[in-house]
């Protein structure tokens, strides 16, 4: 019964991928809000998502919530949209409406030619950040998490495989083996650090404990890499904004605990600039 349910789905994702496509990428993003905002609240439960806005701000209002709850499903469905344009993203073809700053930054990482672990969270369309730090010349792998639909997922695989970053690990023990291999061979990792992992460690996001990966740290101390953070700002709807903060550095004395603390705080700052960019939906305080 659940596969016939996902062959729905893909068919479903397949004809509005076409219809995206026709559209043009403007009126595929705008669609594709509309679409988002509409459906999005029928297939996740809103009670998880009001407690998660409140676990980052108490004193919030409900009017701010609403704002945050139309934002966020609005940027689902924008995501959704935007599939069908990543080639173009890659190929250059939409550079209008992608800029970097602290591209000397990444730079610095190229020349350095030292691998790095490249964190971020679901800001936007997060899939842009692995596909903008590989087309910019960083030889990377990056952690992804297979789509319950496996019919989708072949065409997400597909998508992320050639046009985001070719170096795809699934997330999970046998993901972190593999990416260990890679980072010694000399390629840099990227990785979400935002959702909640069983295999993580009790860090505070925003005053509560949440599980949270030690990926990074594990990666820190191990090699004694730097962190790289980046964000993705989308802005006026169809135009993005790839920040390359600042990279971290840390020293031998810091333990698996405190590189993790620090790697929240990052996470937290950029969430608070812009709640409504975040995605909320993920069980995030779930221990």
């Amino acid at each position: 019964m659940k596969n016939i349910k996902y062959f729905f789905e893909f068919l479903l994702i397949l004809i509005l991928f076409f219809i995206f496509r026709i559209v043009g990428y403007k009126t595929a993003s705008s669609i594709g809000y509309i679409i988002g905002k509409t459906f999005g609240p029928i297939f996740r439960s809103k009670k998880v998502i009001i407690e998660n806005i409140k676990n980052f701000n108490s004193l919030i209002k409900e009017d701010e919530i609403n704002k945050i709850l139309k934002t966020m499903w609005g940027n689902y469905g924008r995501i959704l949209a935007e599939y069908p344009y990543i080639s173009h993203f890659r190929k250059k073809k939409l550079e209008k409406y992608l800029t970097i700053e602290g591209l000397e930054n990444l730079n610095r990482i190229k020349k350095s030619r030292k691998p790095t672990v490249f964190i971020s969270g679901h800001f936007n369309n997060f899939e842009l950040m692995a596909m903008a730090i590989e087309r910019e010349g960083v030889d990377l792998c990056a952690v992804y998490r297979p789509l319950n639909n496996k019919f989708l997922n072949i065409i997400m695989e597909y998508l992320r495989e050639n046009f985001i970053c070719k170096n795809q690990i699934k997330k999970g023990l046998k993901g972190v083996r593999e990416a260990l291999t890679y980072f010694k061979k000399g390629k840099s990792l990227a990785i979400m650090i935002d959702q909640r992992v069983s295999e993580g460690i009790k860090s505070k996001f925003f005053g509560k404990y949440a599980l949270t990966t030690t990926i990074p740290a594990q990666f820190v101390k191990k090699f004694g890499c730097n962190i790289q953070p980046v964000y993705i700002e989308r802005i006026n709807g169809v135009h993005f904004k790839i920040f390359f903060d600042e990279h971290l550095s840390f020293d031998k004395d810091n333990n698996i605990e405190n590189i993790t603390n620090k790697l929240n705080r990052w996470l937290e700052k950029r969430i608070a600039k812009n709640p409504d960019q975040w995605i909320w939906s993920h069980n995030r305080w779930k221990i």
